[in-house]
């Protein structure tokens, strides 16, 4: 009879085997932009090593979707390809960015891919925005060239830019066309050379792009190759090189590190296939293609989770290939956890939920399914190679229990924000530490989150932040002042409400404010609800608003 004892001795022999003195996975303590901190030593260096390596996999499937299908060397030939026409034709170089604007394709994984062999910074514009939001992530990064899908470079050419776009549904086609057979280019890079940018939102009311270089993605890849090895260990499989037969199901936006960074990316080293929903999520187009190509994991935001469980026929579709499922991009309750493995049979023993954010590039903790069963509401223990601290608002580290914010330090923290040293000096310490804006408690070992970052909005797996929207508003001439708050959702988690403070009670409408906001934010940021008052909102003696004396009617 095996006991818990024989249990945990097991665990510690597998990872010592996996992360000790010679282990595939050895962990040793090396400098890290001035850090002393835990690394792989038997790392890859470059991403474009990753995909040189990629194509012994040969005719295996790499990105899926409802029509289409890329083997791994179709998938390495277009990249070569595009790379190639990038930069004869294009001129893109050694740190140049390069935009891709686009909803979840095929193309936006080989444009991300083309970039990093010539050793360029992808720039993973939120598909979402509207003119006035792209028109800003442009002048931000200050693209060489953008590739975007038909919808997006429609608004891409009513900005007057002087950037060539390459249009994915009929330029992007002929450039590989005219540039196959083109050997994959060779850039050297350093591992702490930029590879990519994604937008996440900022107090400061614009969207902030955080930078994350090629040792934070192979690191995160590493993460992942741990994880199916450790799995592997644990079902009595061959630990070994071989490719793996995992298929994944992506249905958040590329543009997020969910997507991208924790699927896309380390599934070209791995082996695996990416099975691509393109669409908005309708449970029935999304079930049907986890039944028609064995999906076995499936990560989803806690939105896409509750829309399941108000499917009235599931049983309908085969989904017995699903063999993990995870919560992701945005906090769960556990009771919506309990219904998930109630109700859908392939989450009853494989449901884990993790924590984490754009800055951190993967997940800071993770929730197994028994730690998720036996304590409800923990996020886990930190993964591999991280550190967490709770901290007081001094920068003191705090016992066990004990509730302050959020800290953690490792190789997969960004490097920062592009073009922003205020912001990033703010949220990277000399030490490297990454100060989350989170609130939690450690309980041995385990982290629980008690709070969010301050007014944080969470939206179907979507940041909002208030002051975007606020400034936004302020600009309308009938609005004297404003504040944004989030509201409870029962589908989405919150949506976004707005007080609005104008002279007099016929000064402007409700229609009139959300056109005048849907013109200039995504649609997820306009109010869904409004209250126009002409009384002014309660502030403190240093004239900031008391949003917890704000309430909406």
């Amino acid at each position: 009879m095996t006991t818990p004892a024989d249990t945990q001795a097991f665990i510690a022999s597998v990872l010592a085997g996996l992360t000790g003195p010679g282990g595939r996975f050895e962990m040793g303590i090396e400098d890290v932009l001035g850090s002393s901190m835990p690394v792989m030593k038997n790392r890859d260096k470059s991403l474009g090593a990753v995909l040189e390596a990629s194509l012994d996999y040969g005719s295996r499937d790499y990105l899926v979707t409802k029509d289409r299908r890329f083997s791994y060397l179709e998938h390495g030939a277009a990249v070569a390809a595009l790379a190639t026409a990038l930069r004869d034709k294009y001129g893109v170089r050694k740190g140049d960015r390069v935009g891709i604007l686009a909803a979840n394709t095929p193309e936006w994984v080989i444009a991300f891919w083309a970039a990093q062999t010539l050793g360029a910074i992808a720039v993973g514009f939120n598909s979402w925005w509207v003119a006035r939001e792209v028109e800003y992530g442009i002048e931000h990064t200050t693209p060489t060239v953008v590739i975007a899908d038909a919808k997006r470079a429609h608004i891409l050419a009513g900005l007057n830019t002087d950037f060539p776009v390459i249009t994915m549904e009929e330029d992007l086609p002929a450039l590989l066309e005219k540039y196959s057979g083109s050997p994959l280019p060779h850039t050297a890079v350093d591992e702490d050379d930029p590879a990519v940018i994604l937008y996440t939102s900022g107090t400061s009311g614009r969207p902030k792009g955080a930078v994350h270089t090629h040792r934070n993605v192979l690191a995160v890849i590493d993460y992942h190759r741990f994880n199916d090895c450790l799995a592997a260990a644990f079902t009595g499989q061959p630990i070994d090189d071989r490719p793996s037969d995992l298929r994944y199901l992506l249905t958040a936006p590329l543009f997020h590190i969910a997507s991208l960074h924790n699927l896309a990316i380390p599934r070209l080293a791995t082996g695996g296939a990416v099975v691509i929903h393109q669409g908005a999520f309708d449970v029935d187009e999304v079930l049907s293609l986890v039944e028609r190509e064995k999906v076995t994991n499936w990560a989803v935001v806690p939105t896409m989770a509750s829309r399941l469980l108000e499917h009235g026929n599931l049983g309908k579709y085969d989904l017995t290939s699903l063999s993990a499922f995870a919560l992701a991009s945005a906090p769960s309750s556990p009771a919506l956890q309990d219904r998930l493995r109630e109700h859908l049979p392939f989450a009853q023993h494989s449901l884990v939920d993790s924590y984490g954010l754009t800055e951190s590039s993967t997940g800071i903790s993770v929730a197994t399914p028994p730690e998720l069963a036996a304590f409800p509401g923990t996020l886990g223990r930190p993964v591999i190679g991280v550190s967490v601290e709770i901290r007081d608002a001094f920068g003191v580290s705090l016992p066990d229990g004990e509730e302050g914010e959020i800290c953690a330090r490792s190789a997969y923290v960004m490097l920062g924000y592009w073009n922003d040293e205020t912001a990033t000096a703010a949220a990277i310490g000399p030490d490297r530490w990454l100060r989350t804006g989170d609130y939690g408690v450690l309980e041995d070992g385990r982290l629980r989150l008690t709070g969010r970052r301050s007014d944080l909005i969470l939206r179907g797996g979507e940041n909002v932040y208030p002051l975007e929207i606020e400034q936004c508003l302020d600009e309308h001439p009938a609005v004297l002042e404003c504040i944004v708050l989030g509201i409870d959702s029962p589908d989405l988690g919150q949506e976004v409400a707005a007080v609005v403070v104008v002279h007099s009670e016929d000064a402007v409408t409700e229609d009139e404010l959300r056109d005048f906001a849907g013109e200039r934010l995504a649609y997820f940021k306009v109010p869904v609800k409004w209250q126009i008052t002409t009384t002014p909102l309660p502030r403190n003696a240093t004239g900031k608003t008391i949003r917890t004396k704000v309430a909406i009617s």
